[in-house]
């Protein structure tokens, strides 16, 4: 059995849950990828947009809104944990005890300098061919918003 070193390594899921260190990490197409903290004016738009969608979910009876950290199994090869995500009722089946298995309704992202690129590259693209149905992407420093 050959071993493979961190640079050729293709993770999984099963890989990301045993880390055992306090850093946040997505995968993404099978690459480990550290995600830094979050800013404050990050926190801060993330907390208004969740308590926003949060509220008109639970009044209309729509679903299910999470926010991070709460993982996102795409696939075996891409795990992510969005800033905020939405599952309607009738999507609620691919949530579990511990993480969402396959494509949310909706998955929003707020860009950080460290994690913009992915969010508005790779991610976008996997997101895509998964089957989301809805990407709202918010960037703090320009206060502008797009839906995909």
């Amino acid at each position: 059995m050959s071993t493979q070193t961190l640079e050729n390594k293709k993770w999984t899921y099963d890989d990301y849950i045993r880390i055992d260190n306090q850093n946040r990490y997505e995968v993404i197409e099978g690459e480990l990828v550290m995600a830094p903290s979050p800013l404050t004016q990050h926190q801060r738009v993330s907390g208004k947009l969740e308590s926003l969608l949060g509220n008109f979910v639970e009044k209309k009876k729509l679903g299910e809104v999470f926010d991070a950290p709460f993982d996102v199994i795409i696939s075996p090869h891409n795990v992510f944990p969005p800033d905020i995500l939405f599952l309607s009722n009738e999507n609620l089946g691919i949530l579990t005890g511990k993480n969402v298995q396959g494509a949310p309704d909706l998955i929003v992202e707020i860009l950080s300098p460290g994690t913009a690129v992915y969010d508005m590259g790779v991610n976008k693209e996997v997101y895509e061919r998964a089957g989301v149905k809805e990407l709202w992407v918010f960037d703090p420093e320009s206060e502008t918003g797009l839906a995909y």
